[in-house]
């Protein structure tokens, strides 16, 4: 049996969890989050406890009794404490300013950048003296934040030598030595 499959999913005071014709809707403070389960597999809410089952041990069974228990956990997650990613500027002139919900990058290229974000992502950007600009997306949506993040790093990846771009907070990136001296 899965090991991520066979774990209950613990219901927080304040979320409301129904299951109807395969369609999982999880409310709490932060939203509301809907996901489609496919109809082999059986989602069950029992004792403040939700339970993921599947059908037979089947691969296609195996992966989709995981996926689901984690996509469920992840919403849970998400309309009780929410999801936070930070993205860092790092480079001369880079700058980022949002106007309600349209973020303004200004990345070295020859435009500025307007991209447009989803009435659930919540942006603030933080620009402090002698510091790279520091972007926060707020959302109660993983798979969302993590797309939009993705498309904002997009704009302008780390380079691998002085490490300018878009990069994650905490983020490690590969460096890479430059030229050496030219040897006599």
């Amino acid at each position: 049996m899965s090991r991520i499959g066979k774990l209950p999913i613990v219901i927080p005071e304040g979320i409301t969890i129904t299951n109807k014709n395969n369609l999982v809707v999880v409310k709490g403070p932060l939203g509301e989050l809907k996901q489609q389960v496919d109809k082999d597999i059986k989602v069950t809410v029992k004792d403040n406890n939700v339970i993921v089952t599947r059908p037979s041990d089947q691969k296609r069974h195996k992966a989709m009794h995981g996926l689901y228990r984690s996509l469920i956990n992840n919403m849970v997650y998400g309309v009780s404490k929410g999801y936070t990613t930070e993205q860092e500027l790092v480079g001369v002139g880079y700058k980022a300013e949002c106007k309600g919900q349209i973020l303004e990058l200004n990345l070295g290229y020859s435009h500025n950048i307007y991209f447009e974000l989803p009435a659930e992502v919540k942006v603030q950007v933080k620009a402090e003296r002698r510091s790279n600009p520091i972007i926060q997306l707020q959302s109660a949506d993983k798979q969302l934040i993590g797309h939009i993040a993705a498309k904002i790093r997009s704009f302008r990846k780390p380079e691998p030598y002085k490490g300018k771009g878009i990069k994650f907070v905490g983020e490690q990136l590969r460096r890479k030595a430059g030229k050496a001296a030219a040897s006599v």
